[in-house]
C-alpha cells in the first residue's frame, strides 16, 4: 500500500455558503471537501445533536381510550423547546441528582390533568395542556405564539373521562432514540455540471429540442422564446435520471449534453422538528464534528494508531 510522501497534507479547507435560512428550513452549499465529510455532517445532524424530549411518564389517572404505555410513547415524540440542551447534562452522567427528574441540571418536569366534563362532547388534550417547570422548555406549539391551532393531539376524552400524570424529559440524541433527533430531514446532492454542446444543438429543429427538453421528468432546461435557444434554468433540478442523455442517444445525438456531479460540492437541505433551530442544528452540528475529530486528533498524537501505521506502510 503506497503512503504519502512525507511533508505532503491532505487538509482540505471546507467553505460553507447559505442560500436560504430559516428558523425551521435552511439551504446551504458546502464546497471544497469530499463526500465523507458530507455525510459525516448530514449523520451527526440526525443522529448525534441533542435535544430534550419526554423520557419518564407516571399515569396518576387515566381513564381514557389509550393505554399508559401508548400515551407515554406519544408524550415522547412531541417536539420540545431545546435550545439548552447543549449545556445540560446527561441524566446518566450527572452527580447532582438520582434521576428522579428533581434536577436542574439534567431534566425537566411536566404535569398535566385533563377531565372531560361536558355531556355529548369529547375533549383534545393536546400538547397545549402540558405546564413546565422550567419556561426554556416546552411544546414547540406552546413557545410559537403565532400559532392558532390547538397543538399536538395527545387524547380525546368523553366526558367523564380523565387523565393525569406527571412527565420528566431528559436531555438525549437521536442515535439513542428517533424522539431526540432535531431534524425532520436532511438531504444532500452533488452538485450537477453541466455542458450542452452547443453545435449539436444546432443542428435540431424547434421540434427536436422541444421533445429533447420535455425528456427530462424536472425544468432543468427551456427554450427561450425569442432566440430558440435550450437554456439551463435549474441544474439542481437534475435528479441525476439520465433521461436527457438516453433521448439524445435516442435522437443520434450522443453527446449533445455532458452531466457530471462535482465530487466537491454538496447543496444540503435541512428541516428541523421546531426543537431548535435550523441555525443551531448546523452549528451544533460542525461543533460535534469538530470535538470528534480533536479526539481522533489526539489519539493519533498519543501513538495508539501506532501499530495500525507502522501495519499499513509493512502492507
Amino acid at each position: 500500500m503506497e503512503r504519502p510522501a512525507a511533508g505532503i497534507s491532505y487538509q482540505r479547507f471546507p467553505r460553507v455558503r447559505i442560500r436560504e435560512l430559516k428558523d425551521e428550513y435552511a439551504k446551504f452549499e458546502l464546497r471544497d471537501t469530499d463526500a465523507s465529510m458530507a455525510n459525516a455532517l448530514r449523520r451527526v445532524m440526525i443522529a448525534e445533536v441533542p435535544t430534550v424530549a419526554i423520557d419518564l411518564v407516571e399515569i396518576e389517572s387515566n381513564s381514557s381510550v389509550l393505554n399508559d404505555e401508548f400515551i407515554a410513547h406519544r408524550l415522547g415524540l412531541i417536539p420540545l423547546t431545546s435550545s439548552a440542551a447543549m449545556s445540560m447534562r446527561l441524566s446518566r452522567d450527572c452527580d447532582a441528582c438520582d434521576g428522579d427528574g428533581s434536577c436542574e441540571y439534567c431534566s425537566v418536569e411536566f404535569h398535566l390533568a385533563a377531565r372531560a366534563t361536558e355531556s355529548g362532547q369529547t375533549l383534545e388534550v393536546t400538547a397545549q395542556d402540558l405546564r413546565s417547570t422550567d419556561p426554556k422548555v416546552c411544546p414547540v406549539d406552546q413557545a410559537d405564539a403565532a400559532s392558532d391551532h390547538r397543538g399536538i393531539l395527545i387524547v380525546k376524552l368523553r366526558c367523564g373521562q380523565e387523565l393525569r400524570l406527571r412527565a420528566i424529559a431528559r436531555k438525549g440524541i437521536g442515535k439513542d432514540h428517533a424522539k431526540w433527533s432535531p431534524a425532520a430531514t436532511v438531504t444532500f446532492m452533488y452538485e450537477p455540471d453541466i455542458c450542452i454542446n452547443e453545435e449539436l444543438m444546432e443542428i435540431l429543429t424547434l421540434e427536436e429540442k422541444q421533445s429533447w427538453v420535455e425528456s427530462s421528468p424536472t425544468k432543468v432546461f427551456d427554450i427561450d422564446p425569442v432566440t430558440q435557444q435550450v437554456t439551463i434554468v435549474d441544474p439542481e433540478a437534475y435528479t441525476y435520471d439520465d433521461e436527457v442523455i438516453k433521448k439524445a442517444e435516442a435522437m443520434g445525438k450522443p453527446g449533445l449534453v455532458e452531466i457530471n456531479a462535482k465530487e466537491d460540492s454538496f447543496v444540503f437541505t435541512v428541516e428541523t422538528t421546531g426543537a431548535i433551530t435550523d441555525y443551531e442544528l448546523i452549528m451544533n452540528a460542525i461543533t460535534i464534528l469538530r470535538q470528534k475529530l480533536d479526539a481522533v486528533r489526539l489519539q493519533d498524537d498519543d501513538g495508539d494508531f501506532g501499530e495500525l501505521d507502522a501495519h499499513l506502510v509493512g502492507g
